[in-house]
């Protein structure tokens, strides 16, 4: 994200001595990616965030795959996903490849007994249901209903919840988000043409300090593995930071929707990418305006890519029986399109309400045990009339 963004106290200089009040030092960690070449902040913390008092265990957490090499477009419904209490357990994985998870979540408390940290993916989390707070060593960011946030990997975190009822469609990632290259100029800022600026994103506040010793509880993600980790100090205990690499928000209900005369295709709707995989969000919008304008989506064939479409509010015109909290799936190797009726229905109309994320992936996805749990069998054949 080319957004400079600081809070805090930090010095001058970087590098240089950060004196505390009463005497000592702050310690000063560069929180980086790619090496030295990526974006970075730097964080100058109470105590040192080196200190590893203890490894309690360490346990496998990769998904369970159903289908490695799938051919079949899949329907999950995912609001049958069953409620867990805690964050980590009832995030499940749906979709996975080399470069990707693309999953669900309905929490039912806040994450306040650990901290966790994702070592390997940088994390989008849609807010479908819900309202809180995501409370960072780099600051917080209030969330509710609509909002995307992303979560740098190395990011240690916890997440409040207002509410007992919360759905999250969540991707982690192996390489960084951004936002699509033709939106900005050279130096990074947002053109007249982008869909959203700067102004759309919800930065982190409220920047916690605690200056705590004791056992603290992380568990971290790694190569498919969850190690629980007790550090010696309180994770939160920055005075201060400034940067480029931090957590922040956008809310879906912030894209401004481009139209033409006719059908737009989805790059339009593009909101993040990265180098394996790109994110777009469709948005209530006016439908095309040529006078033989058909605004359901033309027939396309995915030769290069899968495509992954959360429905998360509206009627979906180009589909038959779609209903919030559903997944489809059309995967690399079978042409889809509008189901049978929806060309038809379309002629004519002229708003859409509709409301989804999507993912399209480069490489194609393999398909978990628990999302075959969430299919309903029979949408590969929806086609057919």
């Amino acid at each position: 994200m080319p957004l400079y963004h600081k809070l805090g106290s930090f010095p001058q200089k970087r590098h240089t001595q950060f004196e505390k009040p009463n005497g000592g030092l702050y310690y000063e960690q560069l929180f980086g990616t790619e090496g030295f070449h990526g974006h970075s902040s730097l964080l100058y913390h109470v105590h040192r965030p080196t200190q590893v008092k203890e490894i309690l265990k360490s346990y496998p957490v990769e998904p369970k795959i159903a289908i490695g090499k799938n051919i079949k477009s899949l329907l999950l419904k995912g609001f049958e996903l069953k409620p867990e209490d805690d964050f980590l357990d009832s995030r499940k994985a749906m979709l996975v490849n080399k470069d990707c998870t693309i999953g669900l979540a309905a929490p039912k408390q806040s994450l306040r007994t650990y901290f966790y940290k994702n070592a390997d993916a940088d994390e989008m989390i849609f807010i479908h249901k819900g309202k809180g707070k995501l409370r960072t060593m780099m600051g917080n960011i209030s969330f509710k209903y609509g909002d995307y946030l992303i979560i740098p990997r190395g990011m240690i975190y916890q997440i409040d919840f207002e509410t007992l009822e919360n759905r999250l469609f969540y991707v982690e990632s192996f390489a960084p988000f951004y936002t699509p290259k033709r939106y900005k100029n050279e130096s990074g800022q947002h053109l007249e043409h982008s869909p959203f600026c700067e102004r759309d994103f919800i930065l982190p506040d409220e920047l916690e300090t605690h200056d705590e010793k004791g056992d603290f509880l992380i568990k971290i993600k790694k190569e498919g593995m969850m190690h629980e980790v007790i550090y010696a100090s309180h994770p939160f205990d920055v005075v201060g930071w400034d940067g480029y690499n931090f957590p922040y928000g956008f809310s879906i209900h912030n894209f401004e929707p481009i139209t033409g005369r006719v059908h737009q295709p989805p790059p339009v709707h593009q909101t993040f990418e990265t180098a394996t995989f790109v994110v777009c969000s469709f948005v209530p919008r006016l439908y095309d305006y040529h006078p033989k304008a058909i605004p359901a989506p033309y027939n396309h064939s995915n030769i290069d890519s899968d495509e992954v479409l959360y429905y998360v509010d509206g009627d979906f015109m180009s589909r038959n029986n779609i209903e919030q909290g559903h997944i489809t799936l059309h995967p690399k190797g079978i042409p889809h399109g509008p189901a049978p009726g929806a060309m038809e229905r379309s002629i004519g109309q002229t708003i859409t309400h509709e409301l989804a994320v999507m993912v399209d992936t480069f490489r194609p996805l393999m398909v978990t045990e628990e999302a075959m749990g969430l299919d309903d069998g029979q949408y590969y054949k929806s086609w057919v009339e």
